[in-house]
């Protein structure tokens, strides 16, 4: 992933040094396909670095906020004393519509271990879509801790750091933003790592590790390849998984995983017609998406076994580890799902019939599609979840290298400016004209290849052509002045 290799433009010495490029000395593919390369991550590293430099930044403060908020939110997210019995989640309930009473209680979150709080999810007129009112109960003395604004599972901290992360907070256009930085990711990583692999060096240790005895650009590029080298399937991945919920390409890879059958199926909970005693469906209230996704009407059924019931139908289904209970609405029965994603992951869910907590369905993790595991994992990786702080711990060194890996490659572009005289100079791309050095058999398929990408991903492939109209109108007024 260089900014390295960026220029072709040779000092004097550089041909005389030991892990200088071998694409001049080796005939072939490579020396054909690596000046293409170089001008292509050359231009991509120029402009889209910058992107990815604000993407690292805004992910290594949301690694950090699973940390941050378990200190800033203590009193809510614990129990002052860890008592013998815990009172009925029934009785938690009650505690939580006393403290906000204009709010309809449409989840439950049993806490998940001794010391941890009982969550209760609220809906409240005026919140922003896809935020609740979230309030913290002690399950031993049904005591209210505290009541925050959520979004999902995230406190206000990381709810708003991520939103940072994935949009600067500027909406629509922000989201391009993301997007655009995760669809070139890959692009300069993979790149980079082949223009690092294919050059040539005395010792096979300098691959991997910093030379530590080179000097100015030269020693800027061995850390530059060496970190780069070591990071690129991490940021592969997160290219890839962060890719999974973009704008654009998002829904392509949907549609791509709809179609090959690995959908991630849901629990069902519609009630047999005639079972649900409630209200008229025909009074004109609105339903309510949870922020599980889960879809809730707004009148729930007359016969109601309760709350505590259908949990204990749950976990004598199995269905046992850090509970997400989502009452039962018109036409709907409670829906309780496992939500730790921890390896080894817990994530079956069951469909409980309020009126007499029957299981009416049940869906369990190992019957997932290859797909939709695979989908699961790289999420929950992406976002820290997955291995915990471990997790979070890669994340942040992997925001770490993206953004010494921009510096480094800045850093050379600056100092193979052709002439130092010249303070604002800056270094020169790749001679134009590289892929007509390409054979044919390898251009035609390239380009075909590079095609269907950009399809795929959209703003990949806009940003491509702009770059390639920009290179053309460059080249012609270069042309022009030279006439």
């Amino acid at each position: 992933m260089s900014l390295d290799e960026v220029q072709d433009v040779r000092t004097p010495d550089a041909a005389a040094t030991p892990d200088a490029p071998a694409a001049s000395s080796k005939p072939g593919a490579w020396a054909a396909l690596r000046p293409l390369l170089l001008r292509m991550h050359f231009y991509a590293g120029i402009l889209i670095a910058p992107l990815l430099f604000l993407a690292a930044a805004t992910g290594l403060l949301y690694a950090g906020s699973w940390q941050a908020e378990k200190i800033l939110y203590a009193d809510e997210l614990t129990v002052a004393r860890v008592g013998e019995s815990t009172v009925p989640l029934s009785a938690q309930l009650t505690a939580a519509r006393a403290t906000v009473p204009e709010g309809k209680v449409v989840a439950v979150w049993p806490a998940p271990d001794p010391e941890a709080t009982t969550r209760v999810i609220m809906e409240v007129p005026g919140l922003e879509e896809g935020r609740t009112r979230t309030v913290f109960v002690d399950p031993y003395t049904a005591h209210v801790n505290g009541a925050l604004t959520t979004e999902g599972d995230a406190l206000p901290l990381r709810a708003w750091l991520s939103e940072f992360h994935s949009s600067l907070r500027l909406g629509e256009f922000g989201r391009n933003y993301s997007e655009l930085a995760a669809s070139w990711l890959w692009v300069v990583a993979l790149g980079g790592l082949a223009l690092w692999i294919g050059r040539r060096r005395s010792r096979k240790a300098l691959l991997v590790l910093p030379d530590r005895a080179a000097t100015g650009r030269r020693k800027t590029l061995s850390w530059h390849g060496a970190v780069g080298l070591w990071a690129v399937t991490g940021l592969v991945a997160l290219s890839a998984t962060g890719l999974t919920w973009s704008k654009y390409a998002g829904e392509n890879i949907g549609q791509l995983q709809d179609g090959l059958g690995g959908a991630t199926p849901s629990v069902s909970a519609a009630l047999a017609p005639g079972s649900d005693t409630g209200s008229d469906a025909h009074a004109g209230h609105t339903g309510h998406t949870m922020p599980d996704g889960t879809e809730m009407a707004a009148t729930p059924p007359t016969a109601d076994i309760g709350v505590d019931k259908a949990v204990a139908a749950a976990r004598a289904a199995g269905v046992t580890h850090e509970l997400r209970v989502t009452l039962p609405a018109k036409g709907n029965g409670y829906v309780i799902k496992e939500q730790d994603k921890q390896l080894p992951v817990h994530l079956d869910s069951v469909a409980v019939d309020p009126a007499d907590g029957r299981i009416m369905d049940e869906l369990r993790f190992a019957d997932y599609p290859v797909l939709a595991k695979l989908t699961r994992f790289g999420i929950d990786l992406h976002m820290g979840k997955t291995l915990g702080l471990a997790n979070q711990i890669a994340l942040g060194a992997l925001a770490v290298a993206v953004m010494f890996l921009v510096f480094w490659g800045y850093r050379m572009w600056w100092l193979r400016r052709p002439t130092k005289d010249r303070a604002l100079s800056a270094g020169r791309a790749q001679p134009r004209g590289a892929w007509r050095k390409v054979p044919l058999t390898m251009l035609l398929p390239l380009a075909a290849a590079t095609a269907v990408v950009g399809w795929f991903v959209p703003l990949l492939g806009i940003s491509l052509v702009a770059f390639l109209a920009v290179d053309v109108l460059l080249g012609a007024v270069a042309a022009r002045r030279a006439a």
